[in-house]
């Protein structure tokens, strides 16, 4: 999958509810999750958003309850993937089973700004910042995790599993 836009930059430690806060979860629409993101962070911080743009996040993005209102709201803020230091690990498995994919890059994650102009390629895990000519390199995703997203996430995976199998 390629993706192109404009990075936004969050910073470390972006909890699940800084990106959604607790008090939307009652919350279904996907447009309207998406003009409540990252509202814990800035109010309206959504709008500032355009279709297509790239969360470039910190370390340890996603950290605190297990929420997927959180990638719903990402996505529904019209980003389509987050590149970050790291992810907490039930943040990253929500996220892809809602069909928003990451790429951990580490620490190469500090030398992207906020608005560089970004090209990512996740079956060859690279992320190419058109901004300053940089190159970052990091593993691909795996087979199994494209066809998920593929599918538009885990629930239309499974549903194409389950009918190729009958």
């Amino acid at each position: 999958m390629q993706y192109q836009g404009r990075a936004r930059r969050v910073g470390d430690h972006i909890d699940t509810d800084v990106i959604l806060p607790g008090r939307y979860l009652s919350v279904t629409d996907p447009a309207e999750l998406g003009r409540l993101c990252l509202r814990g962070l800035a109010e309206g911080w959504a709008s500032s958003v355009r279709s297509g743009d790239i969360l470039v996040a910190g370390v340890n993005f996603g950290c605190g309850s297990s929420r997927e209102h959180a990638p719903l709201a990402i996505l529904g803020a019209g980003i389509k993937v987050v590149v970050g230091g790291s992810f907490a690990r039930i943040f990253y498995r929500n996220a892809f089973n809602v069909g928003l994919p990451l790429l951990e890059i580490g620490d190469a994650v500090e030398r992207i700004s906020e608005g560089d102009t970004l090209s990512i390629d996740t079956d060859k895990g690279e992320v190419s910042n058109l901004t300053t000519g940089e190159r970052i390199v990091c593993p691909p995703l795996p087979a199994t995790i494209r066809d998920i997203l593929n599918s538009g996430g885990l629930a239309g995976y499974v549903r194409k599993q389950t009918q190729t199998r009958n």
